[in-house]
């Protein structure tokens, strides 16, 4: 992470984040390493409910004023990095800080740990125990939040993801036009909305009004593509023998498959 890369993660973090998926501690030259792991497990649960991808642990900062007041926590880098395996000796299933950050913020030694959220249908657990947030407070994980993170289906329907960039105008008019054409030959006895809205909800391409990775694929236009990054929203057709040639097509593909074809 580049000096302005950390910058702005911070920033983000002080100002954006939600209190249940960052935690923020003065923690001078030591801290608990058995406290740190039950933050672990308690963010990282709390991240997978919140579908982010990871959540975070601030050293070096006030957490009542969010005022950077730096930390002198393992200077050394090895004892730091030695952290990692340390946290991931006592998380089940084997969890633990994905990257460790460190910086300076108004000329103060800032560390920004980067927990992963816990896997889909699996929380996290500390020493044999799941722990969770509640506002400022770590306690517990109670068994609503138990039940809904071990309901969750194993694997993600990456499709199914919302785009929180996208906006109807990245959709392709013409696409959305094929879309109702054959929304209306599969389903001729239903009345279609009027509101484009109201009809990509119907047909199941965003929810609530969101766009998905699924509705930018099928209908969005060529440049709506970077919505997907860092997936690559493309299909090529190749030709392999003799002669040797090839074509990327972008979306929308409910358009693009038929010039394939």
């Amino acid at each position: 992470m580049t000096p302005e890369e950390f910058q702005t993660t911070y920033t983000q973090l002080v100002s954006e984040w939600e209190n249940e998926c960052v935690e923020f501690k003065e923690a001078g030259n030591e801290f608990d390493t058995d406290k740190i792991g039950r933050y672990v497990s308690a963010l990282a649960n709390e991240a997978n409910l919140r579908t982010f991808g990871n959540a975070w642990l601030v050293f070096g900062v006030r957490n009542k004023t969010r005022k950077p007041v730096g930390t002198d926590y393992r200077e050394d880098s090895f004892r730091l990095q030695g952290l990692k395996q340390q946290i991931h000796q006592g998380t089940r299933p084997a969890h633990g800080l994905r990257r460790i950050h460190e910086g300076l913020i108004d000329g103060k030694r800032i560390l920004l740990f980067e927990i992963p959220a816990s896997p889909r249908g699996t929380p996290v657990s500390w020493k044999g125990h799941y722990y969770a947030r509640s506002g400022e407070s770590l306690g517990p994980l109670d068994l609503t939040k138990l039940d809904q993170i071990r309901a969750q289906s194993p694997a993600e329907d990456w499709s199914a993801g919302i785009c929180p960039t996208a906006t109807l105008g990245d959709l392709d008019l013409d696409a959305l036009d094929r879309a109702r054409q054959q929304f209306a030959l599969r389903y001729p006895n239903q009345t279609i909305p009027s509101d484009d809205f109201a009809f990509l909800d119907r047909a199941k391409l965003t929810i609530s009004g969101r766009i998905t990775r699924t509705a930018l694929l099928l209908l969005g236009t060529e440049e709506s593509a970077h919505h997907l990054l860092p997936s690559i929203g493309e299909i090529t057709w190749k030709l392999e023998g003799e002669e040797r040639s090839y074509q990327h097509f972008g979306p929308p593909f409910l358009l693009t498959t038929s010039l394939i074809f």
